[in-house]
């Protein structure tokens, strides 16, 4: 079963400015989450929030992340260690959800996981034991999930912590798209390498943007 939302819960988008933040902030707020852009300049987070409305904020990433609940990091793979050792000291006791995929241009298409054998694990060893790190939305089109288009995509949600799975799992239904547990954050390793096969078929099939769709009936796991 998917954990409660708890609409009161602010949530922060760092790194929020890029493509797949800007598009994550966008559908959480108009579902009528409370949702701070991050960046490296607040200026550049409030001009982001203001272009994109529903009542978004921008600030600071480390600002953004004092003031949130929940963190969302949306940072390439070479800007992943810099910003969690920004937001560390204000992540302490949180959810942190990672979307980095370790893609190392300018192979992209080729599977280049990290010695950790995942962003995700990389991700948990850097922000320490205080914070419990989840990981998803490797697998959306940032410039389908920016549209307001049904996508017809799912999200594997990875993590340790049964409960920050299906807080984020939540969230992924919340912004329209289909939230699924994929289990322990090692697992994390399966969508991140997708990834790259994703944009391999996009290439070859000439696809705008291909995304993944578990077959079958789902039955709601137990709380």
């Amino acid at each position: 079963m998917t954990a409660s939302p708890d609409t009161a819960k602010t949530i922060a988008i760092i790194g929020g400015t890029g493509n797949l933040g800007a598009a994550i902030a966008r559908r959480l707020a108009k579902a009528g989450r409370t949702v701070i852009i991050g960046s490296r300049s607040a200026e550049t987070a409030q001009a982001k929030a203001t272009e994109l409305g529903f009542g978004l904020t921008g600030m600071a990433n480390a600002d953004a992340a004092a003031a949130g609940d929940l963190l969302i990091v949306t940072v390439p793979f070479a800007a992943q260690e810099a910003t969690l050792a920004e937001i560390a000291p204000h992540a302490q006791g949180k959810i942190v959800c990672d979307t980095t995929v370790p893609l190392v241009p300018p192979k992209v298409m080729r599977v280049q996981l990290p010695a950790e054998g995942s962003a995700a694990v990389r991700a948990q060893g850097l922000l320490g034991e205080g914070v419990t790190v989840v990981s998803g939305f490797h697998n959306v089109a940032a410039h389908k999930l920016i549209t307001d288009a049904d996508i017809g995509c799912d999200v594997l949600v990875f993590g340790d912590d049964k409960a920050a799975r299906g807080a984020i799992v939540e969230l992924a239904d919340a912004a329209g798209l289909r939230g699924l547990h994929g289990g322990a954050l090692v697992n994390s390793a399966a969508a991140e390498a997708l990834t790259s096969i994703l944009i391999f078929l996009n290439k070859t099939y000439k696809v705008d943007g291909a995304g993944i769709r578990i077959t079958g009936e789902l039955i709601a796991p137990e709380a």
